[in-house]
């Protein structure tokens, strides 16, 4: 039953659509960063660390155990072991499909119309209309995208 869980969702993200379903657990640094559009469906067990904005289009599934990580530390062990931190933001389009168990690092665009593989690590910009898979995350091939999305 869903009818219960809209409203804590519409509480807890900065913007949620119509017709998005989470299932349980969902793991959120802030929520209030996240901005999720209609009819959006994320599946068992996926972590947002929203320490940035992260904007989420429409009709965009996600598998299971998918990690959005906007938070990040730097390279540097200096300025790490003084606590310092940051985020960058990460956008998602509309009509994207995120496999089970990819990661989406810091400051990563993934342009509409495109799939990542399952078990993918996201490090750099995907453009629109593509699958990309691996670890790095490359493209693999173009898809025709649909004249009326």
């Amino acid at each position: 039953d869903l009818s219960g869980k809209n409203p804590l969702l519409k509480q807890l993200f900065g913007y949620l659509g119509d017709n998005v379903i989470i299932e349980p657990p969902l793991r959120v640094d802030y929520g209030t960063n996240t901005f999720i559009g209609s009819s959006t469906y994320m599946n068992f067990g996926c972590i947002i660390l929203d320490c940035a904005k992260v904007t989420i289009g429409k009709n965009v599934l996600f598998g299971p155990n998918v990690q959005i990580f906007a938070a990040t530390h730097p390279t540097d062990p200096a300025p790490r072991l003084d606590g310092k931190e940051y985020a960058l933001p990460i956008t998602i389009g509309d009509n994207v499909w995120i496999g089970g168990g990819a990661i989406i690092l810091p400051g990563v665009t993934i342009g509409d119309h495109t799939t990542i593989g399952s078990g993918s690590v996201v490090t750099k910009n995907i453009p629109s209309g593509v699958v990309a898979v691996g670890n790095p995350c490359q493209v693999i091939k173009k898809v025709n995208i649909p004249s009326n999305p």
